[in-house]
């Protein structure tokens, strides 16, 4: 009594029928995928507002679209190779930290076009995100960012401790302490979140004019901060 085998399943004759494909096809969805990523490019680096604007970040946009529809294309053409890139895709750890959620989002976009371009919905692939873009593009204009700022202060404690708590409810919306330091000879380091004013840059050069102020720097940054 013949028995079928799990390796009788990939003979020659099973493989032969699932690894033809078109070129013409293949050329169409990597372009569109390549297409639709440069719209992604353009609409992240046009609503971009955070601190810094990272052009790498957004290149790998339009090359995470096209290596999407390569890997689908290949999947849905031969069963061999769609296993084994389960098995690869499956030891990829990703450890870059992702601190916005729009690029979280920009992300997911990238990869829901590529599986779109990829599996041939192209009509889909496009109108999707011109819609996604709009949405983008019609929110982003209308959403104020309040960027949060650190504010780090070098100070004589028992000279100027009280002016400074002073200007910093004057000058700025909202402020907290992130962190104090003791140097040497009642020296003192402060670091503060603060929120100003209409873009109200001028509290580091008010609290630098005070006397026995050391320095006054003012940084912006993301909201994310580890002391």
């Amino acid at each position: 009594m013949d028995t079928t085998n799990f390796s009788d399943i990939f003979k020659s004759s099973f493989i032969e029928k699932t690894t033809s494909f078109s070129i013409i096809d293949s050329l169409l969805g990597i372009g569109v995928a390549f297409l639709v990523g440069l719209f992604i490019y353009a609409i992240y680096k046009k609503t971009f507002n955070g601190v810094i604007y990272s052009h790498s970040f957004n290149i790998s946009l339009i090359i995470m679209t096209m290596a999407t529809a390569l890997v689908i294309m290949g999947i849905s053409q031969n069963v061999l190779l769609s296993l084994g890139m389960v098995g690869a895709l499956s030891i990829v750890r990703f450890r870059t930290p992702i601190k916005d959620p729009m690029d979280l989002v920009y992300l997911f976009w990238s990869v829901i076009a590529g599986i779109l371009s990829g599996a041939g919905f192209i009509l889909l692939a496009v109108v999707g995100s011109v819609l996604i873009g709009l949405v983008i593009l019609l929110f982003a204009n209308k959403i104020k960012v309040d960027n949060p700022y650190l504010l780090v202060v070098k100070f004589d404690q028992h000279a100027v401790g009280e002016q400074i708590e002073r200007i910093m409810k004057e000058k700025t919306k909202k402020f907290s302490l992130k962190s104090k330091s003791i140097i040497q000879d009642h020296e003192v380091e402060v670091t503060y979140e603060i929120r100003v004013k209409e873009n109200d840059a001028e509290i580091a050069s008010e609290l630098s004019a005070i006397q026995g102020v050391r320095s006054a720097v003012m940084l912006s940054y993301d909201g994310n901060f580890t002391a």
